[in-house]
């Protein structure tokens, strides 16, 4: 339990009332999870969102390892034994870290510095009498060792390292300019050669460019700030004045605070970048993982290729597999249409999924072309995102759901799959890999991870998983499932077959009554003996809607999924002190819609057929195109290119735009106009305004701040493998 005392700094920080942060903190002391606490707890802490819920939690936890970090100071310096009872309060009363750290800094252990060799030489006294102002008369070299002495006592004082450090956080300029020799060959960082700006204001993905820069060794880079007011300042915080002193704190200013402090800020500036990216990283995923599901319909899949062909997965309603193959539209287009015939003469299927990487857009045009000669327009074509397929295709994930299968068809699967359920596929691959991140490989790798998986399991508990049809990992995002219980769920699923209710999930191994607490709700059973197994309402809130079918003379069969018995609820009838209005709230909503899906109804995107690679996209065209990321200088389309374009933020609207993903997100279907297209760097800058400003060259500096983490939007074609793979092209879906 935490004190009062932090309870308060929490509420504070996070913006919310006292008695609910300490209500958050006894629920996740409990084991609750986020998704759980939110869903389902939400009397006992206010009707709290997620994120105020998560960042309770992240305050929580920085001020617990702050506690930690208080009681190993503490204990330094008792046994140094320097603690006083001022000094233990003020060490009690500090709630940031590095001003705790500035307390502590004169009693840290240190190596031998050039102050303790002076006091070992015994100036101490002549240091002393300097400080109190008088002027001795002594010799330059004893001189040196006085100043050493005060220079450490100036530089150990937490408010002198406080102020200098907001001096540099304040007044500090970021400088770059590009290293020697210069590169022979353009860079992406020809913008910073000889640049500079305030690291106040700079924006966060501009510093983390420059930093890219400096570690590939192109740029150099430095914070520079006026030191003439620093002294000034230093001098009237130690209220001390006169020539040795000033010099003794230029010294100190220059050899022992300016290092460490800018170190400081940088630090903490890179981690503001950092949480800046990654929540841009996060949002993107997140509209990513909620993508609109094709649903249990039928999908034939297609990982397009050239030289080595198309490879071919055929996957029912659920996305079991059913069959493969191997075609070549641009070699044998005769015996690629006849391959396609067999098969959707045989399946049937309801959809075409096509990867957008090489070739996908001729294949799109191929397989849409093959159904009007079929007469089949009433199968749809679409084109689906392969960003971080080859990566699942290679994945142990991967290997064990499809061990007999070669990757390149494992890609093909995952490729249709996603169309039918985006966010039960995607959970599948690490989501650095799908390529909705801003400089994902240069932050602070746990912080990006940790913020991932937050948004990963917020997702799935935010739509509800169904039990019988879930893959381990999946499940493992569950609230109180995780990896263990994840397997242990599909290891009983296995050998008893399906589950007709939830309370069956007690008979799974390791899996307790705590765990079904926290994950029965978000876990559905369709067709279960129960119907509000297929719900979101809770097992324990089971009894309560029975008490309520009963008074509206109906069974439970018959009230759930009645809107209107549901709507003639009076709700503040059944308000005690465990259920509020806004569980029953939540429950009639359930009545209402049983285990209803919150994403928006899947709409397929519509390409030009006529503008299929970057050499057919020309100044002033309009077209529709898909936001695949959004980042704080704009927004990349898929135009139909396999390149994506850039809208700058500056093009974003026609009223001034401080944050593109106030204007769009990832998956919003736009209409851009093309203003500039660089077919040599593969660039595209398009303008989603009324009036565009148009430029020849789209490797201007808007199109040049684009940088990524790729230099492409899109993967490469990283399935062109072995050619002639598995040698179906003849015989399309032998075996079957």
């Amino acid at each position: 339990m935490y004190s009062e005392k932090i309870i308060v700094r929490v509420s504070a920080d996070a913006l919310v009332a006292p008695k609910q942060a300490a209500a958050v903190e006894k629920l996740l002391a409990d084991g609750c999870t986020v998704p759980f606490i939110a869903r389902y707890r939400k009397e006992a802490h206010g009707n709290l969102d997620e994120v105020k819920i998560t960042k309770i939690k992240e305050r929580l936890e920085y001020y617990g390892e702050l506690e930690d970090r208080k009681k190993t100071i503490l204990k330094s310096i008792n046994e140094q034994g320097k603690l006083t009872e001022e000094l233990e309060r003020e060490i009690e009363n500090c709630f940031v870290k590095t001003t705790l750290e500035d307390i502590y800094q004169p009693f840290k252990p240190k190596r031998r510095t050039r102050a303790q060799v002076a006091k070992e030489k015994g100036f101490e006294p002549l240091a002393e009498a300097i400080w109190n102002g008088e002027a001795p008369d002594a010799p330059e070299e004893d001189l040196q060792y006085a100043r050493d002495i005060i220079a450490e006592k100036i530089a150990d004082n937490s408010i002198v390292r406080g102020l200098v450090r907001r001096a540099f956080a304040t007044k500090g300029v970021v400088k770059s300019e590009v290293a020697s020799p210069k590169p022979a060959e353009p860079t992406k960082f020809e913008q910073y050669y000889d640049f500079s700006e305030p690291i106040a204001t700079i924006p966060s993905h501009r510093y983390l460019a420059i930093r890219r820069g400096q570690k590939e060794g192109i740029l150099w880079v430095r914070l520079e700030v006026d030191k003439d007011p620093i002294i000034d300042e230093i001098i009237k915080a130690i209220d001390r004045d006169g020539e040795q002193i000033r010099i003794a704190a230029l010294d100190a200013y220059k050899r022992l605070l300016a290092p460490s402090c800018e170190i400081d800020v940088t630090v903490e500036k890179k981690m503001e970048a950092d949480r800046a990216a990654v929540e841009v990283f996060a949002e993107n995923l997140r509209h990513l993982l909620l993508a609109s599901p094709l649903g249990e319909k039928s999908v034939l899949a297609l990982d397009p290729g050239i030289r080595t062909g198309c490879k071919v997965a055929m996957l029912n309603s659920t996305g079991k597999f059913l069959g493969k193959a191997v075609i070549y539209p641009t070699q044998n287009p005769q015996e690629a249409e006849k391959a396609i015939g067999i098969i959707v003469q045989k399946y049937s299927p309801q959809a075409i999924a096509v990867g957008n990487g090489t070739a996908g857009r001729e294949t799109e045009s191929f397989v849409r072309n093959t159904l009007k000669k079929l007469g089949r327009t009433d199968i749809i074509t679409v084109s689906v995102s392969e960003s971080g397929a080859s990566v699942y295709s290679a994945s142990e994930i991967a290997r064990k759901e499809f061990p007999d299968l070669d990757l390149t068809i494992r890609g093909a699967i995952s490729i249709g799959r996603r169309l039918q359920d985006p966010l039960a596929e995607l959970v599948k691959i690490d989501p650095k890999a799908i390529g909705v991140g801003q400089y994902q490989h240069d932050v602070h790798q746990p912080l990006l991870g940790a913020k991932l998986d937050e948004v990963v399991v917020s997702c799935v508990n935010g739509v509800g998983v169904e039990l019988n049809t879930a893959s381990a990992p999946l499940l493992e995002r569950v609230s109180g499932v995780g990896p263990t219980l994840a397997k242990s769920i599909v290891e009983w699923r296995n050998e008893h077959g399906r589950f007709t209710s939830r309370s069956q999930l007690l008979e799974v191994k390791g899996l307790g009554s705590k765990a079904f607490e926290q994950c029965a709700g978000f876990l559905r059973i369709r067709g279960a003996i129960n119907p509000l197994d297929s719900s979101a309402v809770h097992p324990e809130r089971y009894k309560l809607v029975g008490e309520i079918a009963k008074d509206l003379g109906l069974s439970v069969g018959a009230l759930v999924g009645n809107s209107l018995a549901a709507k003639k609820i009076d709700i503040k009838r059944y308000i005690t002190n465990e259920v509020g209005e806004p569980t029953l709230k939540d429950i009639v909503a359930e009545l209402v819609k049983p285990g209803r899906d919150p994403r928006a109804t899947f709409e397929p995107p519509k390409f030009r057929d006529d503008v299929t690679k970057i050499e057919d996209v020309k100044e002033g065209q309009k077209l529709e195109g898909i936001v695949t990321n959004v980042t704080q200088f704009g927004a990349f389309v898929d135009i139909g290119v396999h390149q994506d374009g850039l809208i700058h933020i500056s093009e974003l609207s026609d009223n001034y735009v401080t944050d593109p993903k106030s204007i769009v997100k990832t998956g919003d279907k736009i209409t851009v106009t093309v203003i500039g297209v660089d077919v040599a760097r593969s660039r595209i800058s398009l303008s989603a305004r009324s009036k565009p400003s148009f430029s020849t060259n789209a490797s201007s500096s808007s199109a040049a701040e684009s940088m990524r983490n790729s230099s492409s939007p899109r993967r490469p074609n990283s399935f062109a493998r072995s050619s002639q793979s598995s040698g179906f092209s003849c015989n399309p879906f032998q075996g079957l």
